[in-house]
C-alpha cells in the first residue's frame, strides 16, 4: 500500500488538495458556533464548495470541494464571521482541544483565552501537536488527540499531564498555560521531534518522562452516545459528515452549536428531540449501527485512496455487534480513525471485479482485513467485495483473518 503523510492537518488560511477540491478546516475559538455563524458557515459551503461538510476528529469543521478560485472570498466569509485566525502562525499553532461539556464559569474557556494569548510564545513544535483542556469531574476527552492535557487531578485540582504520561503536574488556572509553555519547550529540548514530527506519547514510549509529575488524574469516561445531557442535545452523522443544509437546518433552532471529537454536535439548551427530528440527516437514535462505524471520504474523494469506502460501510453497519467498532480506510494511513478498531478493512489497489449488480457497492482491488488493529498494522491478502457482504461470520472473532 502505497501513501504520503502530509504530516500537517488543513487549516483555513492552508487547506489541503483532495479529490474534490480544497478541504478547509476552520478551527472555531471554542469550538463552538452561534446560530448566525452556523448559517453562515452553512452558505460559505455552498458558495465556495460542494456543500459538503464534516466534523474531525479533533472537533473541527471541514469545508470539502472549495474551489481554489473561490479561496481568497471563503477567507473574507469565514474572517466576518469571526472564525479566521489572523495569519498562517497563529492558526498553525491553535490547536486547542476544549471539552464540549464545558459550563460558564468552571474555568475551561478561560484557560483557552489565555493559551491562545499566548500562543506565539510555544516554542516551534509539530504540525499535529494539540491540546486538550479536560477539567470536568470525569475525563471525556481521554482518547481523544492531545500531546499537552490540563485535566482534573485525584486531589480536586488541576494537573497538566504529558500524552502517555500515567501521573500529571499539579498547576492552578494561573499558572496552568505557563507550565504548558515549559512542558512543550521540554519537549522540545528531550529530542522529541525528528524531521519536523513528533509526539509527546513517543516520548513517553521511550521512558522520558516529565519531571513534577506527582499526580493521577480522574478517570476517564465511556464515550457518550446521541441523547440529551445537562447542556442540551447530542446528535451524531454518518462518518462526522453531512451537506450544509443539516447545519443551516441546525441554525434554524436559534441554538448555539458545539462540535464534539466524536464526530457529534451539542445543541444547547432544553432537549427538544421534535425540533431535532425535523433535521435531516441526523442520528439520534443511540442504538443506531452506523454509530459504530468509520469510513474516510475513499476514492475518488481522495487521491490516495484505493477504492471507496462510505458505501461498503454502510452495508456492513447492521452487522456489527454492538459494542464493536468497523473501520473501512482507503488507505492504510487510516485517516477517520486512527486508533484500533475492532475489525479494520484497508482498500487495496488492483482490477475492478465483477458484481457491482450484485453487490450494489463500488468495486475496488478489494480489501485487506485486521482484528483489533490500527489501519497501519493491516496486512494480508485482499477480499473481494462479495466475499466481505456474504460471509457469516466477519465479526466473529473466531472467524477470519
Amino acid at each position: 500500500m502505497s501513501f504520503a503523510v502530509q504530516g500537517w492537518c488543513p487549516g483555513a488560511l492552508r487547506p489541503m488538495a483532495s479529490g474534490d477540491g480544497l478541504v478547509v478546516r476552520v478551527r472555531l475559538p471554542i469550538g463552538r458556533m452561534t446560530p448566525a455563524q452556523a448559517q453562515g458557515l452553512a452558505q460559505a459551503a455552498r458558495t465556495h464548495g460542494n456543500g459538503q461538510m464534516e466534523i474531525s476528529n479533533r472537533a473541527n469543521l471541514q469545508l470539502r470541494g472549495v474551489r481554489p478560485d473561490s479561496h481568497r472570498a471563503l477567507l473574507a466569509d469565514l474572517a466576518a464571521l469571526g472564525v479566521l485566525d489572523a495569519d498562517l502562525a497563529l492558526e498553525a499553532r491553535r490547536n486547542i482541544l476544549l471539552s464540549p461539556f464545558w459550563g460558564e464559569g468552571d474555568g475551561t474557556t478561560d484557560l483557552s483565552a489565555a493559551l491562545q494569548s499566548r500562543l506565539m510564545d510555544l516554542p516551534d513544535l509539530p504540525a499535529k501537536f494539540g491540546h486538550v483542556i479536560d477539567i470536568g469531574p470525569t475525563r471525556v476527552l481521554a482518547d481523544a488527540s492531545g500531546d499537552l492535557r490540563v485535566e482534573r487531578g485525584l486531589s480536586g485540582g488541576l494537573i497538566l499531564r504529558a500524552d502517555g504520561a500515567a501521573l500529571g503536574q499539579p498547576v492552578t488556572r494561573e499558572t496552568a498555560v505557563a507550565a504548558l509553555i515549559a512542558l512543550a519547550q521540554w519537549f522540545v529540548d528531550q529530542g522529541g521531534i525528528a524531521q519536523g514530527r513528533g509526539r509527546m506519547r513517543g516520548l513517553a514510549l521511550r521512558g522520558i518522562l516529565p519531571p513534577g509529575a506527582v499526580e493521577a488524574p480522574v478517570a476517564a469516561s465511556v464515550p457518550p452516545l446521541p441523547g440529551a445531557t445537562p447542556l442540551g442535545s447530542l446528535a451524531g452523522f454518518e462518518f462526522g459528515a453531512f451537506p450544509a443544509e443539516t447545519l443551516a437546518a441546525l441554525a434554524v433552532l436559534d441554538r448555539p452549536l458545539r462540535l464534539t471529537p466524536w464526530r457529534m454536535m451539542l445543541i444547547e439548551g432544553q432537549p427538544d428531540t421534535f425540533g431535532l427530528g425535523a433535521v435531516p440527516g441526523l442520528i439520534l437514535d443511540p442504538a443506531s449501527p452506523m454509530l459504530g462505524v468509520r469510513a474516510c471520504p475513499g476514492a475518488p474523494f481522495c487521491p490516495q485512496a484505493q477504492g471507496p469506502t462510505r458505501d461498503l460501510a454502510r452495508r456492513l453497519a447492521p452487522r456489527v455487534p454492538p459494542g464493536q467498532t468497523l473501520h473501512v480506510s482507503g488507505c492504510a494511513k487510516g485517516c477517520a480513525h486512527p486508533w484500533p478498531a475492532d475489525l479494520t478493512l484497508v482498500a487495496q489497489s488492483g482490477v475492478a471485479q465483477t458484481g457491482v449488480a450484485q453487490t450494489g457497492v463500488a468495486q475496488t482491488g478489494g480489501f485487506a482485513l485486521g482484528r483489533a488493529c490500527k489501519a497501519e498494522q493491516v496486512g494480508g491478502a485482499a477480499w473481494p467485495l462479495q466475499r466481505l457482504l456474504q460471509d457469516s461470520n466477519l465479526f466473529d472473532a473466531k472467524g477470519p483473518p
